[in-house]
This record gives C-alpha cells, structure tokens and sequence, in this order.
C-alpha cells in the first residue's frame, strides 16, 4: 500500500498543484498512519472504522490538540478519497470520522498605528543594503497581504513599476496582481539599484536576498520580522502571517468590500476571508469597552 502513498503524493504535486509544504505535511500524516499500522502488526487493508478511532485517539493521548489531530483526518480522508477514485479500495472506513470541535481562534494581528509608525521610521535616506530590504519586507508582508511563500517567489521582472503593481504565484500556481503605492516602488527602485551594485559572487533574479546575494529562506524572513515586531509589540506571535492578518483586518476596519480582499489575498473562497469580519467586530467590541462610560 505505500506504494500508493508515492501515486497520491505525484496526484498532489502534479494535478493538484499542492505546495511542497502541504505535500510534505499531507505525506507526514500517511506515514504516521502506516508506522501505526505496524506497530499494531496490522495491515493496511484491514483498517475500519473501528480502528481509525482507536488510531485518532491515540494521537491525542500521545498530547497532540485538536486541531493536530483535525490535520490527520483531514489528510487521511483526502487519501482514501484519492484511492476510492483510483479503485485502489473498495471501502471507506474514514468517511464517517468526524473533526474534532476546536475553539475558533481570531487571527493575530498587529495595530496598523504602529506598523505605520515602524515603516516610517525605517524609511530614512539610508543606503544600507541589508535595512532597506527589511524594509522592504516589511513593507510587502504587511502593505500588500502575501504569503511569506510568495514573497520568496518574486522575481526582479515581476514588478511594474510604471503600473505599480507586483506580479504574486500564489498557491496552485494561481497568479494575481497585487498594487503597490508610490513610496514602496521608490524603495524597490533603491533597493534593486544597491543590489545590482552589490559584487555578489552568485546575482540570483530573485527579489528578496540574503546579505551574500543569495535567494532568501523563511528564516531569513522569520528573523527579519521578528527582530522589528519586537520593537513595537510584546505579543508571543510575530511571525510574516501576522503582518497578512493585519493587512486584511486594516483594509476591512478601513471600509474595503470583503471580495476585494478576498482577490488581494488570493484566497480561493470568501470563507476564508470572512474570518476578519469577526477579527474586525471583536477590535470593535474591545475598543467599545475600553472607551464607552458605561461599557
């Protein structure tokens, strides 16, 4: 049956397009299902409904929460869908296994106040290399919404500046524009001059680069964000997505229609953007609270 592991993952990669992160997670779960199957000295063709519970139960004795546990079910079943269609089994035994309730957490964002007041601060007549590409980082997570994955994939050609606008590969190889103002594009236009000019050994035509010109890596991002969150917030969670939630939470406490937000974001349906309505009314509640006389 591992075998068929190997055609399910080729189906994400190549059909359905899937990110190597979401392959790499999606090809854990499996793995961890078969390493169950032989400790238990069972096989594959066995499995029922039965013993899938008795599998997500153990995963959450073992103290993996809720949503680990939700991940798992989600990933089998997309396995079994796969083998279903394929006739490879003539059974479902994860159809009826139903999520876990987990408590609905609001995105982690930070006030725009400060990130304004950071950005600006940052963007000073320096010629730094390495300060104006953290700006420009910065300045792409929180001013245009993008995945930390497609901040690694712009390219120097993938910006108009006479359109001002960035040319964004999104997940699936889906592509959209995403619009840049005046100040960015000046910025982009030091930073790529600096960058030409920098005598790096191996030039990569990728924007964003580490301090020897090579293509940059999350940690790379994960550092550069961290190090400038923590001058203005002292929340746990300050990582490139929270500047995505806090793009799309200000555009919406700023009047911006839902489906406009949904397209910056390249998100496939409005569920997933609805999230900020909710994120937006709980602001509004608190800050309704902390001002109100009799609140």
């Amino acid at each position: 049956m591992r075998m068929y592991k190997d055609r399910f993952i080729n189906y994400l990669k190549f059909e359905k397009r899937y990110s190597e992160h979401t392959i790499i997670a999606y090809e854990r779960e499996i793995d961890g299902l078969f390493q169950f199957l032989d400790v238990e000295s069972m096989a594959f063709e066995e499995i029922d409904y039965r013993f899938l519970r008795y599998y997500f139960s153990n995963l959450k004795e073992q103290g993996k929460v809720a949503t680990s546990v939700n991940r798992a079910i989600s990933s089998l079943k997309s396995f079994y869908k796969f083998l279903m269609r394929e006739g490879l089994v003539q059974q479902n035994p994860i159809a009826l296994i139903k999520s876990l309730k987990t408590a609905k957490k609001l995105p982690v964002v930070v006030e725009k106040e400060k990130m304004i007041k950071l950005l600006d601060n940052m963007n000073s007549s320096s010629e730094d290399f390495e300060q104006i590409r953290d700006f420009i980082v910065l300045e792409l997570l929180f001013g245009t919404g993008i995945r930390l994955a497609e901040l690694l994939k712009i390219k120097e050609q993938d910006i108009d500046f006479y359109n001002k606008k960035i040319l964004i590969f999104g997940k699936r190889s889906k592509e959209r524009f995403v619009p840049i103002h005046q100040t960015l594009a000046n910025e982009l236009r030091k930073y790529l001059d600096l960058k030409k000019a920098k005598d790096f050994q191996n030039k990569s035509t990728e924007l964003i680069v580490s301090k020897e010109g090579k293509e940059a890596y999350p940690k790379l991002i994960y550092r550069i964000v961290k190090k400038y969150l923590s001058t203005i917030t002292s929340q746990k969670k300050r990582s490139p997505h929270v500047l995505r939630h806090s793009f799309a939470t200000a555009l919406l406490d700023n009047g911006a229609d839902l489906n406009a937000i949904k397209e910056l974001l390249g998100h496939a349906g409005l569920s997933a953007t609805q999230v900020y309505t909710h994120n937006s009314a709980e602001r509004l509640k608190s800050i309704y609270k902390q001002a109100h006389p009799k609140a």
